[in-house]
């Protein structure tokens, strides 16, 4: 029997949590969850984590099981996910995987390439380097030494800034090179469908979900997590904007802007990482019978 990992990609925002649920559904099959941020059992809201309701119709995989203080990666991510499909399979003809890390779906669609271990000098230099002028020296730093992947890098992460760059400077080569060689060879059939819509109406749904978990209790998670806002895992849309209006450098209402500002930058981040992979069909999450009718054509 053919097996067929069915993915459904796209920027924050545009539906795939509740299609990713009526096509598992349909094939009776399990969804893994491909969102580097709802891995963290500490965050939920702020991450947009599917509600207790949305993860007891359908199992789901990846999602809470992980800490924010646990080092996590997605070379760790490709090894759990692949043996999470390896059981799947043996009873389903199908899985599901959907989220907005790009980074996470290719560890799983390709593989990634064994990147060397840090060298402590390196991180040393580079991270003193951070501390004394910025996320900006760091910005300036990847554009020029590996201008490819500067241009979908989340420039808001210092944390893969720096790796990028330590692992450049360390090979010679760039961070873009190691990321690009063959596809490892899966044993599944793959269907990669990407969810889009016109800017307008994705920001829109963006600035409304925003409004929404303000509503939910956004403000109240992230004064949970403040003492713990030096965590990479912090470094989030969301969080990162309410630690600092916590702290005094603008108000709530300035909060609130920058976190719909910041949460359509990292969604325009995530249309241009999907759109340079051309396996992907490219459909409205509202023409469900169109998608549905593609899938099962293709399984």
């Amino acid at each position: 029997m053919i097996k067929t990992l069915i993915v459904i990609a796209g920027p924050t925002g545009i539906g795939k949590t509740e299609l990713s649920i009526e096509i598992a559904k349909m094939l009776d099959t399990e969804i893994i969850s491909a969102d580097s941020r709802q891995i963290y059992k500490e965050l939920k809201t702020g991450v947009a984590r599917p509600s207790d309701k949305e993860l007891a119709e359908v199992k789901h995989y990846m999602i809470a099981c992980k800490s924010v203080y646990d080092y996590y990666s997605a070379g760790k991510y490709e090894l759990e996910v692949i043996d999470i499909l390896r059981n799947n399979f043996r009873n389903k003809k199908t899985a599901i995987l959907t989220g907005g890390s790009g980074m996470y779906i290719d560890a799983v669609c390709k593989g990634i390439d064994a990147l060397p271990d840090a060298d402590p000098e390196i991180r040393k230099k580079l991270t003193e380097k951070y501390e004394k002028e910025g996320i900006e020296s760091l910005r300036f730093d990847l554009q020029r030494l590996d201008p490819r992947h500067y241009k979908i890098a989340d420039l808001n992460n210092p944390k893969r800034l720096l790796r990028a760059i330590e692992v450049c400077i360390q090979t010679g080569k760039t961070y873009s090179s190691f990321l690009t060689k063959s596809k490892k060879k899966r044993d599944f059939n793959i269907l990669k469908i990407e969810l889009v819509r016109e800017r307008n109406e994705l920001y829109e749904r963006i600035n409304d979900r925003v409004d929404l978990m303000f509503k939910q209790g956004l403000e109240e998670e992230a004064k949970s997590l403040f003492k713990i806002k030096h965590l990479n895992s912090l470094n989030t849309v969301g969080y990162k904007e309410l630690f600092a209006y916590f702290e005094g450098k603008y108000d709530f209402n300035e909060a609130v802007r920058l976190i719909k500002r910041n949460t359509r930058r990292y969604a325009k981040r995530q249309i241009s990482w999907f759109k340079r992979d051309k396996e992907y069909c490219r459909m409205h999450p509202d023409d469900k019978n169109k998608i549905f009718d593609f899938i099962k054509s293709r399984i």
